[in-house]
């Protein structure tokens, strides 16, 4: 067990038990909130808005999903987001604890990672083209650099940010810092990595319509941007609500993994 799931078991063991609130389940309010939404939507179709109504959507994503459009959209899209989530996710952990845990690392490597984020990843493509190509190398790199840049500031504000007490208490009981580190400075950084991973993996489906851009014969963004062409509102839909709930599936097992690894965390 680590010092800091010790101390907050021992928090929540002398803590009063709160008092057992009862209310409406998250899962019926999840709903609700998702038929309004359509509601609302299919109420702004009715009253004139250049927008296609939810059975005109749903209409078009059977045509698409029937010709297997649809299918090979999204395994492109999600084959680049994943590439370019996980590359980012794994690159900006080490270099986030790096800088949280040396000043020396985190005076070199902290005016680069503050100087890319002000620059939008579409600004980044034109640059990607040209090193790279018009492959699926630039289109990953787009993706990888939104994903890295929210990680690893996470990470390296969960190292800072680690209680010093904490700290202290492991060095008194003879704790070297390589078992400080493993046992204090990892547990209590984690929630903020993977809020991290989570604003990372949001930044990289944002990314990814600027990202298939460069040349791309499929995916989501493309195909949205195909249709933008046309004037094909309904393809537009199909693909924005795809990302969306590609975006919100991902969220959710992300959310799960938070709630697994951190469990010794009180939460509301």
């Amino acid at each position: 067990m680590t010092v800091v799931q010790a101390d907050a078991e021992v928090a929540t063991a002398s803590a009063p038990a709160p008092g057992r609130r009862r209310g409406v389940p998250k899962a019926v309010l999840n709903l609700i909130s998702v038929g309004l939404g359509i509601a609302i939507w299919w109420g702004f179709s009715l009253a004139g808005h250049d927008i296609p109504a939810p059975p005109e959507v749903l209409s078009r994503g059977r045509e698409l999903v029937a010709d297997g459009t649809l299918l090979d959209d999204v395994l492109a899209s999600l084959g680049r987001v994943l590439a370019g989530f996980v590359l980012g996710v794994a690159l900006a952990v080490p270099v986030g604890f790096l800088m949280g845990w040396y000043g020396m690392v985190r005076g070199l490597i902290e005016p680069w990672v503050q100087f890319f984020r002000t620059i939008p990843p579409l600004a980044i493509i034109p640059l990607a083209v040209v090193l790279l190509g018009i492959g699926e190398t630039p289109k990953i790199f787009v993706i990888f650099l939104a994903s890295f840049l929210a990680c690893v500031i996470a990470t390296f504000q969960g190292v800072v940010g680690v209680d010093k007490t904490l700290i202290n208490a492991a060095r008194v009981l003879g704790a070297r810092d390589g078992t400080i580190f493993a046992r204090v400075v990892v547990p209590a950084s984690t929630p903020f990595i993977l809020v991290g991973m989570r604003v990372g993996l949001g930044s990289s489906w944002a990314t990814l319509v600027a990202a298939e851009l460069i040349a791309a014969q499929q995916g989501l963004g493309y195909r949205m941007q195909s249709a933008q062409l046309y004037y094909d509102l309904p393809t537009i839909f199909v693909g924005l609500i795809s990302i969306g709930v590609l975006g919100l599936l991902m969220d959710r097992i992300l959310l799960f993994a938070e709630r697994r690894l951190t469990h010794w965390q009180e939460r509301r």
